[in-house]
């Protein structure tokens, strides 16, 4: 398996929406054919955002990034990725262990032998 995808539930605050709408669904890909180092998250609508695997891991830690993907814990249970983009700001909150799951989804879906055949 080189394709990982995790639907999640977020919280998504951009610019336009001064409040919070609730729930949405969100996924996390990974495809490790495709880019071995690299997530996509879908927000809803035509917005995807590729950016490096390490800086999704890092930013579970500590404050991560500094262009126009930003990734922080916030708290014990949530994880903040922030997206910069000419339309503005989108401010999405995940749980963590949300995030873990995945990330451990696609460090196996990397060592698989199909994606070690073509890496």
């Amino acid at each position: 398996m080189s394709v990982v995808e995790q639907h999640a539930q977020a919280h998504i605050l951009t610019e336009d929406v001064l409040d919070d709408v609730g729930a949405v669904p969100v996924v996390l890909r990974y495809d490790s054919l495709q880019d071995p180092r690299a997530v996509m998250v879908d927000l809803p609508g035509p917005h995807e955002w590729t950016f490096p695997r390490s800086l999704l891991e890092q930013g579970l830690r500590a404050p991560a990034g500094s262009g126009d993907v930003r990734v922080w814990p916030c708290g014990r249970v949530q994880a903040v990725i922030e997206f910069h983009s000419t339309r503005g700001v989108s401010v999405v909150q995940l749980e963590t262990k949300t995030v873990h799951r995945f990330l451990k989804r696609t460090y196996r879906a990397a060592a698989s032998p199909a994606a070690l055949a073509h890496g």
